[in-house]
C-alpha cells in the first residue's frame, strides 16, 4: 500500500464508518416510528445511503484500493433491502460493510503508522 492510498482510505473510512453507524442508528429508529411518520424517514435513510454510497465510490477512485468494491456491494444490498420495504434486513449488510471499512481504515492505519506519519 502506497502512503497516498493509505491516507486517503483511512480518511473515507472514518467518513464512511460514521455514517454507516448513523445508517444502522435509523433503522433502529424506523422500526419505532409512528406509521405516518416513516414514510418521510424512509426517504431520509435512502439519502442517506446514497451519500455514502458516493463517498464509498469516491475513495475507491481515490486510492485505487478494489477493496471498497466490497462496502459498495453490501451498500447496495442494504438499499434494496430498504427499497423493498423490509428496511429492518438492511441493517445486516450495514454490519457487514461497517466491518469491511474498519478493516480498511486499520490496514491503512497501520501502514501510516509503520511510516511513522501516525
Amino acid at each position: 500500500m502506497e502512503t497516498r492510498q493509505a491516507i486517503i482510505s483511512f480518511s473515507q473510512s472514518e467518513k464512511v464508518k460514521s455514517g454507516l453507524i448513523w445508517c444502522s442508528q435509523c433503522v433502529q429508529i424506523l422500526q419505532n416510528m409512528p406509521v405516518p411518520e416513516q414514510q418521510g424517514a424512509l426517504r431520509l435513510l435512502q439519502a442517506l445511503i446514497a451519500m455514502i454510497a458516493n463517498e464509498t465510490h469516491l475513495a475507491r477512485q481515490a486510492s485505487g484500493d478494489p477493496i471498497w468494491l466490497e462496502v459498495d456491494k453490501f451498500l447496495g444490498s442494504a438499499r434494496v433491502m430498504v427499497d423493498s420495504g423490509v428496511a429492518h434486513e438492511a441493517d445486516f449488510h450495514f454490519t457487514h460493510a461497517l466491518s469491511q471499512v474498519n478493516r480498511i481504515g486499520q490496514k491503512s492505519m497501520m501502514h501510516l503508522i509503520e511510516q511513522k506519519l501516525l
